[in-house]
């Protein structure tokens, strides 16, 4: 009987289960922590979430488009090294454009081979993460680079600063989720995205450019991880050689959290930023409870699996395989 209403129920609890897991985490934290609710805990969520949610949102475009990006993380590390060691030595005014357009390269060959070559999006940016993460020793010969003056540089603006007491970043998050909302919403090239990734043949007999929109996406998905360069060395005002180890698992999960098809040709932007401050606030409610930073992992693991779980099943309309 259970295992009948289960997968009578399954549609709704494909489309809704997350929804419903997030808000009972909500109230488990707000009634184990006092703080939890607190003004200054959300905007300190909000602004700590903001650099993943920028790399998030070119991720989301990237999956809408029926591919992966795995090197986002290894590019991260790449660009925070460049645009800090770069900063002391010709200024922020020369660093931050040299730094976008040396991303910008990188995402290139990530949709050429993947775009042009049609080369397997994971074995691609799989190997990518390897290769940038070894572009960044060799950049940086295994050493952390610090920005000297501290106080006296505009740099600090875009990870510190604050607008009518805002943090910048959680202005550039939202700034950036709008346009990109807007586009995949009301442009030709979203409409493209999504065919692209729903139907890749019929797209191509459509007229539809299929190459130049994968390629697009990736470059669009370097950009934000450019941004979210900015927003990470401006705040910490230095950067370790691997600071971006580990992004690329947080990105996807949010991703996947807000409902995006790792199929393919389905997702929102808005969507994407639910699922990002969905994760984050679940991992800031684990810290206020005193558990362990690895903790975040294994919940990051499981919060994979459901939503992949959820995702599978919207497909094909319910929770449990047809032969179970």
């Amino acid at each position: 009987m259970l295992m009948t209403r289960l997968k009578a129920g399954g549609p709704a609890i494909a489309k809704q289960g997350i929804l419903v897991a997030f808000i009972v985490f909500m109230i488990a934290f707000s009634l184990m922590s006092d703080r939890f609710l607190s003004v200054d805990n959300f905007m300190s969520v909000f602004r700590q979430s903001a650099i993943i949610g920028v790399m998030a949102l070119g991720v989301t475009i990237v999956v809408i488009g029926g591919n992966l990006d795995l090197s986002v993380g290894s590019m991260l590390s790449f660009a925070t090294v460049l645009v800090v060691d770069l900063h002391d030595k010709i200024g922020p005014e020369l660093a931050i454009p040299v730094m976008v357009l040396a991303t910008l390269c990188l995402g290139a060959i990530n949709g050429f081979l993947i775009g042009i070559l049609r080369l397997n999006s994971l074995i691609v940016t799989l190997g990518m993460l390897s290769a940038i993460q070894g572009l960044v020793l060799i950049y940086s010969g295994g050493q952390n680079v610090d920005i000297v003056d501290q106080r006296g540089t505009w740099f600090a603006v875009f990870g510190r600063g604050a607008v009518f007491g805002i943090a910048t970043p959680i202005i550039i998050f939202g700034a950036l989720a709008l346009v990109f909302h807007v586009i995949m919403t009301t442009m030709p090239f979203g409409r493209r995205v999504h065919a692209v990734g729903g139907n890749p043949t019929a797209s191509v007999f459509s007229g539809i450019p299929r190459s130049r929109v994968v390629f697009m996406t990736y470059l669009i998905s370097a950009l934000c991880v450019a941004i979210a360069a900015i927003i990470l060395g401006s705040r910490v005002m230095g950067s370790q050689n691997n600071v971006g180890q580990g992004y690329e698992l947080q990105v996807l999960a949010a991703v996947i959290l807000g409902g995006t098809s790792l199929l393919g040709g389905s997702g929102s932007i808005l969507r994407t930023v639910l699922g990002v401050l969905m994760l984050a606030f679940i991992q800031n409610g684990l810290i206020l409870m005193g558990q362990p930073y690895y903790t975040q992992w294994l919940v990051t693991w499981a919060v994979i699996i459901v939503a992949v779980w959820l995702d599978v099943a919207a497909k094909r309309g319910r929770l449990f395989s047809p032969i179970a």
